[in-house]
């Protein structure tokens, strides 16, 4: 439990998910620790969501869809990092990508793509072949909240569970302190 969530298996709740988020769990050996719940979707943003809820910046990880071009394709990431912090969009995650300049996919984009509501993407049940960049310092948290993509619900998991998503890949220092 964090903050003043209450909390119960996301596997109990398929509402609660967005679809690509609940046919990921489906098949994620770390499901059983995914709790979810409900929340008013106004407050989903970070900020918002942590003043209202209890939980601390520092409990809580956005997930946020960069994208770049070489060589005439585009290049998708998801990068999850703490609130209290910011992707390195054009230093570790364009190096990453290998493209020139790397920046956030715009919202319509990051939304079509993913199936999941903006303010509400999630790194559970991303496209296939997506590489999934996480800042070493959210799976050092105990337990930290995410997005389910939908905004009126958040999933609480071990943050060292977040490792073992498909195409993760934890980075020190993804991310720099906002």
């Amino acid at each position: 439990m964090l903050g003043t969530l209450t909390t119960e298996p996301a596997a109990a709740r398929p509402d609660l998910l967005a679809s690509p988020v609940v046919a990921a769990l489906a098949d994620w050996p770390a499901r059983a620790d995914v709790r979810v719940a409900p929340i008013d979707a106004d407050l989903a943003d970070t900020a918002a969501f942590c003043e209202a809820y209890g939980v601390r910046p520092e409990e809580s990880a956005n997930c946020v869809i960069v994208s770049g071009k070489r060589e005439g394709s585009v290049r998708y990431a998801a990068c999850l990092v703490l609130a209290t912090t910011r992707a390195d969009v054009n230093g570790v995650v364009r190096r990453h990508l290998d493209v020139r300049k790397a920046s956030f996919a715009p919202m319509t984009e990051a939304v079509e793509l993913t199936g999941m509501e903006y303010g509400g993407i999630t790194p559970i049940g991303l496209p296939s072949g997506w590489p999934v960049l996480i800042d070493a310092r959210v799976v050092a948290v105990p337990h930290v909240v995410i997005g389910s993509g939908l905004r009126a619900s958040k999933i609480v998991l071990p943050g060292a569970a977040l490792a073992a998503l498909p195409g993760a890949q934890v980075i020190e220092d993804l991310a720099r302190t906002a």
